[in-house]
């Protein structure tokens, strides 16, 4: 029988173009891990080559989440090892910073929006000691960071704050003297009100913050400080009130203005969206009608700090319901303290407000 040719195997060799190669776990040429970068900086892309403008012309809110606790303090102050400064990115031009209740048992807000043309920061906190309340750094940080995504070499800085009287909120501006590319609002009242053009029309003015096609409307809303200012910000539609409405105890410094400013803000409400009213501070427990005394370090079962425009009508109407008269008023949201000292106290539960005790802390 005839021999039978075994077939050989054919052996292929393919060479892969680097040209279409894919990289299912990322591409070493895209912009990302670059050489000598940082850890901290790695999710950081490469510098644009020219600026990123952003368009903040939008139907309705921009979106943007608050979907955690705050950090909350602890009953021993000296141990607490929380950060100094608590920084929330609400969007990728909005940011929440809070003081923490262990630097300073108001802990106050502050908040930081950016537009094309610079940044604005409302309100500076509590403490003027850089190390032990490092705003400026952090602030720095952010900018730093912000401007290294949209491919800016120099992005101004305005400092505003929703009361030059408010020591909660105005310690914090020491730390900016002689900062470069920054203006600073002035805080002596003549000052604020010639800064803002309103010297002649205080209060019933408004002026403007251009960032740059994102303008912030300064509304003057005097009745917890005698300089108090308001702040709408149309892209994030958040209306910042610093102490003048905010889930606490609110020290009403003049009746009359309180319930003037409270009557202009709902007006400006009643014509522009308002997603959330965003105060200075929380001070209220998430039961109704609770709230943290002065001084404590430890609060943690908080309010949110967010609070509903119809809010402002509420409160409206309680800020009539106690003028002229010297009493403490408590609602569900906040309390009204006219004429009264901040640790004063009642026996009387108002009708409507459910009366739930709230959880010990410890």
């Amino acid at each position: 029988m005839p021999q039978t040719d075994t077939a050989k195997p054919i052996t292929t060799t393919i060479v892969e173009s680097t040209a279409t190669r894919a990289y299912p776990n990322g591409n070493p040429d895209l912009p990302y891990n670059r050489a000598a970068v940082r850890n901290t900086d790695s999710a950081v892309p490469r510098p644009p080559r020219a600026p990123v403008m952003h368009d903040y012309a939008c139907d309705g809110p921009a979106p943007g989440q608050i979907a955690f606790r705050w950090i909350h303090g602890s009953n021993i102050a000296a141990k607490n090892q929380d950060p100094r400064v608590h920084v929330l990115q609400y969007n990728e031009d909005s940011f929440i910073l809070r003081q923490n209740v262990c630097v300073h048992w108001e802990a106050p807000f502050t908040y930081l929006l950016f537009g094309n043309a610079g940044a604005l920061l409302i309100d500076t906190g509590a403490t003027a000691n850089a190390a032990h309340y490092p705003l400026r750094k952090t602030v720095d940080a952010v900018i730093e960071r912000w401007a290294q995504a949209r491919g800016r070499r120099r992005v101004p800085l305005t400092i505003a704050l929703t009361s030059g009287e408010d020591v909660a909120q105005n310690q914090g501006l020491k730390q900016f003297a002689g900062r470069a590319d920054t203006t600073i609002v002035p805080p002596p009242f003549a000052a604020m009100k010639g800064h803002y053009g309103l010297a002649e029309n205080w209060p019933g003015g408004s002026a403007a913050i251009d960032l740059g096609d994102r303008v912030i409307t300064v509304l003057p809303t005097p009745g917890a400080h005698r300089d108090g200012v308001s702040f709408y910000d149309p892209y994030t539609d958040f209306l910042f009130t610093g102490d003048l409405l905010y889930p606490g105890k609110i020290n009403i410094g003049n009746d009359r203005d309180f319930v003037a400013s409270l009557e202009r803000l709902s007006a400006f409400a009643g014509s522009q969206p308002v997603k959330w009213v965003m105060g200075g501070h929380v001070e209220m427990m998430f039961v109704p009608g609770r709230y943290y005394p002065r001084f404590a370090t430890f609060k943690p079962y908080e309010r949110v700090l967010q609070m509903e425009p119809a809010l402002i009508d509420e409160a409206l109407t309680h800020a009539r319901a106690v003028q002229g008269r010297d009493t403490m008023l408590i609602r569900p949201d906040f309390v009204l303290m006219n004429g009264v000292s901040p640790d004063q106290r009642t026996s009387n539960w108002p009708e409507g407000v459910p009366k739930i005790n709230p959880p010990h802390p410890f």
